[in-house]
């Protein structure tokens, strides 16, 4: 059972880098970002690729975190 539990934390490990590096990148000039500007920006309702991408990534962090608690109390026994 350990693991199969092990071998799904990798599978999900890798698919969360690979989520991540597929979102679109948000590019904002410095002055932006260091006026403050860029907090306003954030606020747009996301639509799309970004928005099923985001979905996705969240999904994988709480599927990593679920296995990862799993993990821990199996190894502690």
């Amino acid at each position: 059972m350990y693991n199969l539990v092990m071998t799904l934390m990798i599978i999900v490990s890798i698919l969360i880098i690979i989520a991540v590096m597929m979102q679109p990148q948000k590019q904002q000039d410095a002055l932006n970002a260091l006026s403050g500007g860029a907090v306003f920006s954030g606020q747009t309702k996301k639509r799309g690729f970004e928005a099923f991408m985001e979905k996705v990534t969240s999904v994988l962090l709480v599927i990593f975190f679920v296995l990862a608690v799993v993990l821990a109390a199996m190894s502690s026994k």
